[in-house]
C-alpha cells in the first residue's frame, strides 16, 4: 500500500525548521520526502492520496504522563478509550502512570497493560511501573523484572518518594536497568490538607493553600541525588518558578536532570479556582501569575525539556462535589495541542519547539522511538489544522471522563487525522 501526503507544510522537530512538501508511505514506513517518484504517475499504481492543503503535518505526538485508570478504575478510563482520546488529540505514543488498582510494581501487571494496549489498537502504550512495592516508598519494586516486562520508566507518581536513600538507590537501579526515573515532587508534610495553591486567593475564598517550597523542596533534593549518583532524574508537573529556577541551576552545573510541565500550569492560574470549580483543582495545583510567566520562560529558556499532559481522567462521583471533598486531576491529551499552539502565536516558543517538546523530547527522555519525520522511520504522524477555532463542548470529549475547565472555552488548532505506522488510526 502507497500513501501520499501532499501540499501539506511539514514540521522539523530536528533541524528546527517548517518546510512544503509531499510525503510518501510504502506500507507502514515513510519511504520519500519532498519528491514525488515517478511511479505515482502511473495509471495503475494504487496509491491513497491525502490533501494536506493548508495543514501542518506533525510526528506523531508523545505523552510522557498519563493515568490510563486500568486495572481498576475503569469507570473512569480505560486503556481503550484513553488510546482513542490520545490518537484524537494527535497522540501517536503514551506513557502511563501506575497509580492504578493494583498498582504496576511487577511483571503481570505491565504485561497486563501492554497486552491491552495492543489489543485495543489505538495509541502505543509504554508502561511506567512503580518505584516502590505498593507505592508506599519502602522496598523497591523488581526493576530488572519490570523492565524485562517492557516497562520503559519507574514512578511513584501520585505519591511522592519520601525516604531520601530510597530515592538514592532507585536512581542508581533505574540508570543501570536503562529506566527513566520520574520524580512525583512534593513534601506531604507541607502540602497535607491543602486543596489550592497557598496564596491571597486561597485566603480570599477560604481554602487551605499548598506551599510553592512543598514542590520545590524536592526537586532541589532529588536534582541534589542525582548529583550525588551521577545518575538522570526527570522532574514531572513542574509548577513553580522556584522549581524552575533550581532546574536550571542543576543543568548549569551539569547534572542530570530534565522536566516537564502540563498545559494548564502555562496556561491558568490559581484565580481560576474563585468559582470553586472542581475541574481546576489538581495536584500540584494552579500557581500564580508569576509561576505561569516563570514556566512560560522554562519552556522557551530550554529549561523545562518536555510538555506532558498529566490526563488523570475522575468521573463525576470524584468531581461533582465540595471542591475540598474534589479529587485531583483534570483530562487533557485532546486539549493539549490547541493550548501549546496557543503558546506559538503569543510568540513563547516557535512551532518547531513546541511540537519538539511534545513528541522528540519525550522520546529521547524515555528512551522510545518517535517524534521526527524522516525517510525510512515508522509513519507515525498527525495532521493538524492550526487555525481551527472552536468552542469545546463535553459532548465532543472521547475520554470517558469530562473533567476539563477548559470546556465551554474558545480553542484554536485541531488534529484532523491521526496515522501510526503508516495506517490511519483517527480521522475526524
Amino acid at each position: 500500500m502507497i500513501t501520499w501526503i501532499r501540499s501539506g507544510s511539514i514540521v522539523d522537530t530536528l533541524k528546527g525548521l517548517i518546510r512544503k512538501a509531499d510525503i510518501l508511505i510504502k506500507d507502514d514506513i515513510i519511504s520519500a520526502i519532498g519528491i514525488i517518484p515517478s511511479e505515482l504517475k502511473q495509471k495503475n499504481q494504487r496509491v491513497k492520496i491525502i490533501d494536506a492543503e493548508g495543514m501542518l503535518i506533525i510526528p506523531g505526538l508523545i505523552d510522557m504522563h498519563v493515568h490510563l485508570r486500568e486495572p481498576g478504575h475503569e469507570y473512569k478510563e480505560t486503556i481503550l478509550s484513553g488510546s482513542i482520546a490520545a490518537v484524537s488529540g494527535g497522540f501517536t505514543s503514551i506513557a502511563c502512570m501506575p497509580n492504578t488498582d493494583p498498582v504496576n510494581d511487577n511483571r503481570a501487571v505491565t504485561e497486563f497493560i501492554i497486552r491491552r494496549g495492543k489489543s485495543a489498537g489505538f495509541a502505543k502504550i509504554y508502561p511506567i511501573a512503580c518505584i516502590s512495592k505498593k507505592q508506599e516508598g519502602k522496598t523497591l519494586t523488581e526493576f530488572g523484572d519490570i523492565k524485562d516486562a517492557g516497562a520503559v520508566g519507574v514512578s511513584d507518581d501520585g505519591m511522592p518518594v519520601i525516604n531520601s536513600e530510597l530515592m538514592r538507590r532507585a536512581t542508581e537501579y533505574a540508570s543501570y536497568h536503562g529506566l527513566t526515573i520520574i520524580s512525583h515532587s512534593e513534601d506531604t508534610s507541607l502540602s497535607r490538607g491543602g486543596v489550592m495553591n497557598e496564596g491571597d486567593i486561597s485566603t480570599a475564598i477560604g481554602l487551605t493553600g499548598i506551599p510553592s517550597i512543598n514542590e520545590e523542596i524536592m526537586v532541589s533534593r532529588d536534582i541534589l541525588i542525582a548529583k550525588f549518583t551521577k545518575c538522570p532524574v526527570h522532574i514531572a508537573h513542574v509548577s513553580t518558578a522556584g522549581s524552575v529556577e533550581i532546574i536550571k541551576r542543576g543543568k548549569e552545573a551539569g547534572i542530570l536532570v530534565t522536566a516537564e510541565t502540563a498545559p494548564h500550569y502555562f496556561t491558568l492560574d490559581h484565580r481560576a479556582v474563585t468559582g470553586y470549580d472542581s475541574n481546576t483543582k489538581m495536584n500540584p495545583p494552579l500557581r500564580t501569575p508569576e509561576d505561569v510567566l516563570a514556566i512560560k520562560n522554562g519552556l522557551a529558556d530550554g529549561i523545562i525539556d518536555a510538555i506532558a499532559t498529566d490526563h488523570a481522567p475522575h468521573s463525576t462521583l470524584e468531581k461533582d462535589v465540595e471542591f475540598d471533598k474534589a479529587a485531583f486531576g483534570i483530562i487533557g491529551l485532546e486539549t493539549a495541542l490547541p493550548l501549546t499552539l496557543a503558546l506559538v502565536r503569543a510568540g513563547v516558543i516557535s512551532l518547531p519547539e513546541a511540537i519538539k517538546k511534545l513528541s522528540l523530547n519525550p522520546a529521547r527522555i524515555l528512551g522510545i522511538p518517535g517524534g521526527q519525520l524522516e525517510p525510512g522511520l515508522p509513519a507515525d504522524l498527525a495532521i493538524i489544522n492550526p487555525d481551527y477555532e472552536y468552542i469545546l463542548k463535553k459532548e465532543d470529549i472521547l475520554s470517558k471522563s469530562k473533567n476539563s475547565p477548559f470546556i465551554g472555552k474558545a480553542l484554536k488548532g485541531r488534529n484532523e487525522l491521526t496515522m501510526i505506522g503508516g495506517k490511519i488510526v483517527w480521522e475526524r
